[in-house]
């Protein structure tokens, strides 16, 4: 593949409530489900794109976060699954979709995040990482993403070959895509069905009456456990059986189908080569267990609050607060970020440097297992809720996110900085010493900028741990 699959479209949050009914609500003749465990997992184009990602691709999602806990979740939960996130903003609520479950059948769907959001202007990475896509999976889920227009002009210039995964409340693919992936519920919304006719009449004239409106290369339609139909130029439909039993949790299924014809495509297989790869990919899916199965194991969720002193400004809560009232006023968003293991002059110095960029100050701080893992197992000295506190003390910070991955890329993704600051010896070299942060890739991707600040020189925590150990020894 000579570039990354790009994934674009809306992400929702999903969350799975496992429980056991034994008795009926004693005011209402409903079940009384009895939490016993709960998962949550990105849903829609995420899914998607977590989907390709576990097949070794390099996955880019091209999708819409909120500031909100929500939003949050998905960055950390995305990151953990090796998606790269190029994120848009979105105005409003995360979108949820909540499943309360018993022994494995659905009681009860609950969904909420209110009415859709309006997705923010893609920057010019974005577009850029399209046009040098080996293949684009459009995953729309009805909420706007898909209909961006700078969105819509990039993929119609693409070279890559597009896969379109359609709602019926999205709008028409771009004319041109290669594979257009509804499903049958799908098809009669957007193709009325002639009455009395058969399954596989109205398959199929829906898909032709789809290729025809869109412009379209192909159009597969899934048709669950009997597998997919395939019209394309020519006047007989290919019908591409399921290779065994596919009974289970179809939840996903079509995010599946979608994400192994997008792979397939960008491998060079042909349209009807990608559709059997498609196929016998769901089909294994259902068969093994479905979505509970496939995914990698959850994260740990964000802290979103701490008790005591300093405590109503850490967390995901107290971030998502500033950010909207700092974007709704306009005004500019520094984060920095590290350990800050042993609060010192050096790291209060880049601290009040950072603050005077702009109008707000959040500090991403390493959780203690993320210190380990960087540090070693000795370290931190204290704990992250101590930093967390310590850092919210200091009136040059406003807010405080503690994050568990090795790096803040995920952290970076929610709370999309205008300026992201780092203090030390970056900025010694000659050239573009921007370029060498590790971080400066991440903000490229909503248009962020990265800087470095002076440092006040013979402040270091390690030098500090090392000689206090030395003190104590003598």
């Amino acid at each position: 593949m000579r570039g990354p699959v790009v994934v674009l479209g809306d992400t929702l949050l999903d969350r799975d409530v496992e429980g056991v009914v034994n008795r009926l609500c004693p005011d209402s003749p409903v079940p009384v489900l009895d939490e016993s465990a709960a998962s949550d997992r990105p849903g829609g184009a995420g899914l998607a794109a977590v989907f390709a990602a576990a097949q070794g691709a390099e996955v880019v999602l091209v999708t819409a976060l909120a500031d909100d806990a929500g939003g949050a979740r998905l960055s950390a939960l995305l990151a953990a699954a090796g998606v790269q996130v190029y994120p848009l903003a979105l105005a409003g609520a995360t979108p949820e979709k909540i499943r309360l479950r018993a022994r494995g059948r659905v009681l009860l769907r609950h969904d909420r995040g209110g009415t859709f959001g309006e997705p923010g202007q893609p920057s010019d990475e974005v577009l850029r990482v399209i046009g040098a896509a080996s293949a684009v999976l459009v995953s729309d889920y009805g909420r706007g993403v898909a209909r961006q227009p700078a969105l819509r002009d990039a993929l119609s210039a693409t070279r890559a070959p597009v896969v379109w995964d359609p709602h019926p409340r999205g709008p028409a693919a771009v004319p041109g895509v290669h594979l257009a992936t509804p499903n049958e519920s799908e098809v009669r919304e957007l193709v009325p069905a002639l009455p009395g006719a058969s399954r596989l009449a109205t398959a199929s004239r829906g898909a032709q009456g789809l290729r025809r409106r869109w412009r379209a290369g192909a159009v597969a339609v899934t048709l669950g456990g009997d597998g997919a139909l395939l019209c394309h130029a020519g006047s007989t439909p290919l019908v591409v059986p399921t290779p065994g039993s596919a009974e289970g949790d179809t939840c996903g299924a079509g995010d599946r189908f979608a994400a192994a014809a997008s792979l397939a495509l960008a491998q060079g297989a042909l349209v009807s080569e990608a559709v059997q790869a498609a196929v016998a990919e769901a089909s294994a899916y259902v068969a093994g267990g479905g979505v509970a199965a496939a995914l990698p194991p959850p994260v740990r969720p964000t802290p979103t609050s701490f008790a005591g002193p300093g405590g109503d400004r850490v967390g995901v809560a107290a971030v998502a607060t500033l950010l909207g009232e700092v974007r709704a006023a306009g005004g500019t968003v520094v984060a920095t970020g590290g350990c800050f293991d042993l609060l010192h002059a050096g790291h209060v110095a880049t601290l009040q440097a950072a603050r005077q960029l702009g109008d707000c100050l959040i500090v991403c701080v390493n959780s203690d297992a993320s210190v380990a893992g960087l540090k070693g197992p000795d370290r931190p000295v204290m704990s992250e809720g101590d930093r967390a506190r310590l850092l919210a003390a200091l009136s040059c910070v406003d807010a405080v996110l503690i994050f568990d991955e090795p790096t803040p890329d995920a952290a970076l993704s929610w709370v999309r900085p205008d300026i992201w600051v780092k203090g030390g010896d970056y900025a010694t070299g000659g050239g573009d010493d921007a370029a060498t942060l590790p971080e400066a890739e991440v903000l490229r991707r909503w248009g962020g900028n990265t800087v470095v600040v002076p440092y006040l020189d013979g402040r270091s925590t390690t030098d500090m741990i090392v000689r206090s150990i030395g003190e104590r020894t003598r």
